[in-house]
């Protein structure tokens, strides 16, 4: 499949996502959780993998990224890590790992570098955490940041609603946007923002831009993986495309299985030894 065909094989750096954008050339992000599904994912040559918190709504089946830690978020970026030869891997920091204080955020974002391996850290927030930002970028950790829909602030928001649909948080978004691009961070994850207001910070900043639900004019997109191959049920946001449904072939597979071992189909002959 063309999909598979990757005519730069080097891995993936923070430059690159600059060298892309300066091309023109849209950036394919997906969110892993596990040494397998990186794997697979690296290989079809997405150009950056996402730890994302979203593991803990995925994986461990809370209703908000809130309960996951820093110890968990270790876990799953390590193991993605192994699997991954080309892709940028981007790991998340965790609610409460960087929204106390400067000091607090950098000792996090060192252990989580240090245990993990992974290439970058995304945190959320605008202005409210740029000095722990810049001290992040100051130890020379790569930072992704995320405006927007903010979703380890549901509980402020009280909705995952779009974001910025008025004036003043538009304004807001682009001024947070314009100074975390000037302390150095090499993108800005735009999640469920007006279209039109996607394409203004784009053009606004000199890092590259990811969207999710924040239409097609950022320089490139990111989507949950299981989402996107309909593992996930009942989740059906607009800007959600499913590329497979793979929780139907998982529950007739599986379904199979059991038919087959209670009729004492399976093993066969040729299945034993």
């Amino acid at each position: 499949m063309a999909g598979y065909l990757v005519s730069d094989t080097r891995k993936v750096t923070t430059h690159r996502f600059f060298e892309m954008k300066q091309k023109g050339e849209k950036i394919s992000m997906l969110t892993s959780y596990d040494f397998t599904t990186a794997g697979i994912v690296d290989k079809a040559g997405v150009d950056s993998i996402l730890v994302g918190d979203s593991a803990s709504n995925v994986m461990a089946g809370n209703v908000t990224t809130l309960p996951i830690t820093v110890e968990q978020m270790i876990y799953h970026a390590s193991s993605v890590v192994k699997a991954v030869q080309r892709a940028l891997v981007v790991c998340d920091m965790p609610f409460g790992s960087y929204q106390v204080d400067r000091h607090d955020g950098l000792k996090n974002a060192i252990r989580i570098m240090k245990e993990s391996g992974c290439d970058a850290l995304k945190l959320e927030g605008g202005v409210e955490i740029l000095d722990t930002v810049k001290g992040i970028l100051d130890a020379g950790i790569p930072v992704c940041a995320h405006l927007g829909l903010t979703p380890q602030s549901i509980n402020k928001f009280g909705t995952y609603a779009v974001r910025a649909k008025d004036e003043q948080e538009a304004e807001k978004l682009m001024s947070d946007a314009i100074q975390l691009d000037k302390a150095g961070c090499f993108a800005i994850v735009l999640e469920k923002v007006p279209a039109a207001l996607a394409v203004e910070v784009t053009k606004a900043v000199k890092c590259a831009t990811i969207g999710i639900g924040a239409g097609n004019g950022t320089d490139g997109q990111v989507l949950v993986v299981d989402d996107m191959l309909g593992k996930t049920q009942g989740f059906s946001p607009k800007f959600l495309r499913r590329y497979a449904d793979l929780g139907t072939i998982m529950t007739d597979a599986i379904g199979q299985y059991v038919t087959d071992v209670k009729s004492g189909d399976f093993p066969n002959a040729n299945e034993s030894y």
